[in-house]
């Protein structure tokens, strides 16, 4: 097996330094890495700069995002939105706003889409058009106006490149040499063509590799843009495989996290328990 494996969620958690751009995806789905995140909360690692990829919808799309501010692991977030969509608000990340305790970049889905291939090809900016005329355009200092240079009066924002210190998210397979099968799942792949590091959960590390079939290697990220890979079955509860939610688990949650102490309860149990016991 390749070195990129590592032995448990710990070591691929020390990898994200303090005060690290991450760029995660912000539809809870299958993919989002929520055992990580629980390390990188045991862990402490404080003063992340959170940028949400965009993904699909679905009822749970803010949970991790969520922990990781009510934690204080957050300093900033870049995003359209953050939200338990059908199910609510988002409770730390509301009261995280309303205390003035986080900064938010307000951007676009179409926006941070833009930014972000722009840095996966190595281009300096991207331009984008459906932000004339919008608040964005007045309130994001970084977002510049200039005329189309092709049609002098026609004008178009142009947006700085995403380049992640980090990109983080799970994934269904990893074969022995490291390449990381996400399926359709595209997002992933220019999240890692634009990041400077790539640290990956996966639920299974096959024999095999996935080059050798042509119904695999068209859904793959290959090993050389990841930087580390940690087996962690059941890595995205309680997001199921099916992208399907555990709406029991998250609702639980959202009770619970509404208060301080109904958060710090839920992540005693939770999330530090296991840290703890290893301690004493």
């Amino acid at each position: 097996m390749t070195d990129l494996f590592q032995s448990d969620l710990s070591a691929l958690a020390r990898q994200i330094p303090p005060g690290a751009s991450v760029a995660i995806n912000k539809g809870e789905g299958p993919d989002v890495p929520m055992a990580l995140a629980k390390e990188i909360v045991r862990q402490g690692i404080r003063g992340l700069k959170l940028i949400t990829i965009p993904a699909s919808a679905l009822p749970v799309s803010g949970m991790m995002v969520d922990m990781l501010i009510g934690a204080g692991c957050v300093k900033s977030i870049e995003t359209s939105g953050v939200s338990m969509s059908e199910l609510g608000a988002a409770p730390r990340f509301t009261k995280a706003v309303k205390d003035g305790a986080l900064q938010v970049l307000d951007a676009t889905c179409p926006a941070v889409l833009a930014a972000l291939h722009a840095g996966a090809k190595g281009q300096p900016f991207a331009s984008l058009r459906g932000i004339v005329g919008s608040d964005l355009e007045k309130h994001r200092d970084d977002f510049k106006l200039i005329d189309n240079p092709f049609e002098p009066g026609d004008p178009v924002v142009v947006l700085k490149a995403i380049n992640p210190d980090v990109a983080i998210f799970h994934a269904r397979y990893a074969d022995r040499d490291g390449n990381v099968w996400i399926g359709r799942h595209r997002d992933q792949l220019f999240m890692a063509h634009a990041s400077k590091k790539v640290l990956v959960t996966v639920e299974e590390v096959v024999d095999r590799n996935f080059y050798d079939d042509e119904a695999m290697v068209t859904g793959m990220i290959p090993s050389f843009y990841i930087d580390a890979i940690c087996e962690a079955p059941g890595g995205a509860l309680p997001m199921g495989l099916d992208g399907n939610a555990n709406i029991k688990a998250v609702l639980a949650y959202m009770a619970a996290a509404r208060t301080d102490e109904g958060f710090q309860a839920w992540l005693d149990e939770n999330v530090l328990a296991g840290a703890k016991a290893a301690a004493e």
